[in-house]
């Protein structure tokens, strides 16, 4: 590996700004609003964009996806903490193969469509009691799109009910974690947040290797082949990576469809309307890989160790791999977007998030059908990698 500057694991020097390193600046209201303008606007300007900082970024559908499924490109970091034992073990979901392949092998099997498809009843029901207990005017965000996928996700790896509230803070934080590290404050927040969820999950697997449930902790807690702190990296990944997507899938798709009196659709063509939801406006917005190795991508040599980012928000409104991109078409058919990425790092919960994605937005479509949204212009979280809105006031009508 070369010395290349890591925008995503250290603080931005004094003398760099967030727009010379990403080539936008993620703070910029206007661009938390809108940033596919921004993206447009790189993408025109060269496939392959070099930032200021040196960064390296991927515009397009194709490029993206070459850089999603090429083995020369990978996170390149020592996740396992051979190099300093001190270090907190990282999940796989930054990890390269072979450690990736192991762990990944282990953890997807609770994930799988048939036991995916096993969840549906409890997630229609949490979504029923949840939409039954919503006021005539809510925040949908803290009111339902939150609780629905936190409330799946901890039932299924088996935290206690009194306990769920509690998530909430450490999310949010660990959440920011995926982001470049901005600034030294941030950095330390999210250890502070990563070192407390470590603490009180690792109670937790104490008592449920003395006690198995039939939930998804107790199987992972008996697992040989996983160490403790492989184990605990992997709850981080999945509390964080197993909810605030879905919460920012179900949230972005109420604001699309019922600011365009379109939340119709969703009752009748859910899996259409989520597949466009994730295409046109995807929770997750972009992705950094390293050149493991002496590369080349879209025909521009690629040296070892450097840092190169997909910009999957860019890639899912290419013109070139879709029709009239910027048009949100909830009866838009075929066109496989990136919102969950390609290859070996195909996100792991892509199938639970779909399936709350549908059953949400149908559900919510049923009860609420004239259901719209009361602020213009709602406020999104100052999230980079994670899109996704901090609030979101509703009128229900039903």
């Amino acid at each position: 590996m070369t010395d290349s500057f890591d925008p995503f694991n250290a603080p931005v020097p004094a003398s760099m700004t967030p727009a010379d390193m990403l080539g936008f600046d993620p703070f910029d209201p206007g661009f938390l609003r809108e940033p596919y303008a921004r993206y447009r606007e790189m993408r025109t300007q060269d496939a392959l964009f070099r930032t200021r900082g040196g960064l390296l970024v991927a515009t397009t559908y194709e490029l993206c996806s070459a850089l999603l499924r090429d083995p020369r490109f990978g996170h390149g970091a020592d996740p396992l903490g051979k190099g300093d034992p001190t270090q907190p073990v990282e999940s796989f979901l930054l990890m390269d193969p072979p450690d990736h392949t192991r762990l990944r092998a282990l953890v997807s099997k609770a994930f799988t469509p048939r036991m995916v498809e096993r969840l549906r009843p409890r997630v229609e029901e949490i979504t029923a009691r949840l939409i039954d207990g919503l006021a005539e005017e809510s925040d949908l965000v803290s009111a339902f799109a939150y609780p629905l996928p936190v409330l799946v996700i901890t039932e299924l790896l088996g935290v206690p009910a009194a306990d769920h509230e509690r998530f909430r803070g450490w999310s949010e934080t660990l959440a920011r974690s995926l982001d470049p590290m901005l600034s030294s404050a941030l950095l330390s927040e999210t250890e502070r947040a990563g070192l407390e969820f470590r603490d009180y999950f690792r109670g937790l697997i104490a008592a449920r290797r003395q006690r198995p449930g039939e939930d998804l902790l107790s199987a992972l807690a008996q697992l040989d082949e996983l160490t403790e702190a492989e184990l605990l990296a992997t709850c981080v990944l999945l509390l964080v990576a197993g909810h605030e997507t879905t919460v920012n899938l179900i949230a972005n798709g109420v604001l699309h469809l019922a600011g365009r009196g379109l939340l119709d659709r969703a009752a009748t063509r859910p899996r259409q309307v989520v597949e466009e939801v994730l295409r046109f406006d995807p929770p997750v917005q972009l992705t950094l890989r390293f050149a493991l190795q002496d590369a080349e991508l879209g025909g521009v040599a690629v040296p070892a160790g450097t840092p190169v980012m997909g910009l999957i928000g860019a890639a899912n409104r290419d013109p070139a791999a879709f029709t009239d991109p910027d048009r949100f078409d909830p009866d838009r058919e075929g066109g496989r977007h990136l919102a969950f990425g390609l290859g070996i790092h195909f996100c792991l919960g892509a199938t639970l998030a779909r399936l709350e994605g549908e059953i949400a937005l149908r559900a919510l479509a049923e009860a609420a059908p004239k259901l719209e949204p009361t602020d213009p212009a709602p406020p999104y979280k100052e999230n980079l990698v994670l899109r996704g809105l901090a609030r979101l006031p509703v009128r229900l009508r039903r």
